[in-house]
């Protein structure tokens, strides 16, 4: 019952944060488009970029569901797409599961909402969200669903049939290329993996097991390569969908091979004899998102995972490794103190700013640059200045810089549009009394 609790709180929580963007999907609001013109706009839900487990939580379903669809674990290994589990589908699940049960509860209620493969959240945070359907923004997303499970599932597969010691010898023997990472290693004995390291894993794995492994196996991993490699451009046209609907197909034809030969296997090395693997359902989902929302490469995790080694496991480090929340949140608030204040001392004193600038070129640490270039604000009315006192034949006419009181002119040299008339100006700028 903790967990539906904290899943109940995630919504909550959800639901109170996103209630502006709610009023605006059923109201509209205005906005400025990049031209300057003011636009009557609606924000639905088109994308929200989670991993599996987090995609189930927010669309209520329980484990072993799939969130975007109407298919089981049961039917995971089908080479069809099923029918979508829409918004409506899953609020008339719970409206009949309240009706049996109160959701205040909660125990009753979640027997009832378990007959219904839900998770126990009565109000989902996307219950009134205008023009939106969790069917169609929990998508596949590429670092998780993509890498990650080929780590999980496919390079296992490959080390099952050679075995650790043949494949480590296989990938230690490659001839390092520059541009490529090499596993002199090994991969086998791989721990806290993350999705760039699957990327580099999978430039040789085909070719690693080719050879040793049985054709079908090989085939069926190399579909799967196909696969991925495909989804992964920035431009994808319709011949590029029918290739990746093709070595989705032949995935399906051959991955019989893979159970035959044992090498699925579960936690004790035992082999498995079925492919309850969600990810590979979620596999069936990528076209239809492709067509509607575009390539899937956008829709990475890979900036929040970032930030998550940032604002979570760098200031965790410097704890004492006991009641971790209150001690990040206490040095990220310290620290973002400390930017304000170095930030106000450079806007104030000429002579730090020119300090901070120069500290630039000679730190070596990321973060502390990051920091740094917030501080460097160019000082136009000094550059005017020297324009104005220099002598006349090393300042290059027109100047580029000039103040007028207490405002400052900065021109461009090379102008990127030429040969423009008024009424052109006017339109493309919005300047319509130019």
């Amino acid at each position: 019952m903790k967990g539906v609790l904290e899943a109940r709180l995630i919504h909550q929580c959800l639901d109170i944060v996103l209630a502006p963007l709610k009023e605006a999907a059923k109201l509209g609001v205005m906005l400025s488009d990049p031209w300057g013109h003011s636009r009557y706009c609606f924000t639905p839900i088109a994308r929200y970029i989670v991993d599996t487990p987090e995609a189930a939580l927010l669309a209520t379903v329980g484990g072993k569901t799939s969130p975007v669809t109407m298919a089981t674990y049961k039917k995971f290994s089908d080479d069809f797409l099923h029918e979508p589990h829409t918004s409506s589908t899953t609020l008339a699940q719970i409206a009949v599961a309240a009706s049996i049960a109160d959701p205040d509860n909660i125990e009753a209620f979640f027997r009832e909402a378990q007959k219904f493969r839900l998770n126990g959240v009565h109000i989902p945070f996307w219950h009134d969200v205008a023009m939106s359907c969790l069917s169609k923004f929990f998508n596949p997303e590429m670092l998780h669903h993509f890498h990650k499970q080929f780590g999980d599932h496919n390079a296992k597969w490959c080390i099952n049939v050679l075995g650790s010691a043949e494949i480590d010898f296989r990938f230690s023997v490659l001839q390092p290329v520059t541009g490529f990472r090499h596993f002199k290693e090994g991969i086998s004995s791989l721990k806290q993996v993350t999705g760039r390291t699957f990327q580099d894993i999978q430039h040789y794995i085909v070719g690693v097991i080719t050879g040793c492994a049985p054709h079908e196996v090989i085939i069926a991993v190399r579909a799967l390569m196909d696969f991925r490699y495909h989804i992964q451009a920035y431009r994808i046209m319709d011949r590029d969908i029918n290739i990746i609907n093709a070595a989705l197909r032949e995935f399906h034809s051959h991955k019989h091979s893979i159970l035959d030969a044992g090498l699925h296997r579960g936690k004790a090395n035992k082999p498995i004899n079925n492919w309850h693997i969600l990810k590979l359902e979620l596999m069936q989902s990528v076209v239809p998102s492709i067509s509607r929302a575009g390539v899937p490469i956008q829709w990475s995790a890979d900036l929040t995972e970032h930030a998550h080694i940032q604002q979570i496991k760098d200031p965790a480090r410097g704890s004492n490794n006991n009641n971790y929340n209150p001690q990040i949140c206490r040095q990220l608030d310290r620290l973002e103190k400390c930017r304000n204040f170095d930030l106000a001392l450079s806007l104030k004193d000429p002579v730090l700013q020119r300090d901070m600038a120069g500290a630039t070129e000679e730190s070596d640490d990321e973060e502390h640059n990051s920091a740094v270039s917030l501080l460097s604000v160019t000082d136009y009315f000094s550059q005017s200045h020297q324009l104005a006192s220099s002598p006349l034949d090393t300042v290059p006419l027109p100047l580029h810089a000039f103040s007028l009181g207490c405002i400052v002119f900065n021109l461009v040299y090379d102008l990127h549009i030429r040969r423009i008339s008024v009424d052109q100006a006017a339109e493309q700028f919005g300047l319509l009394d130019l």
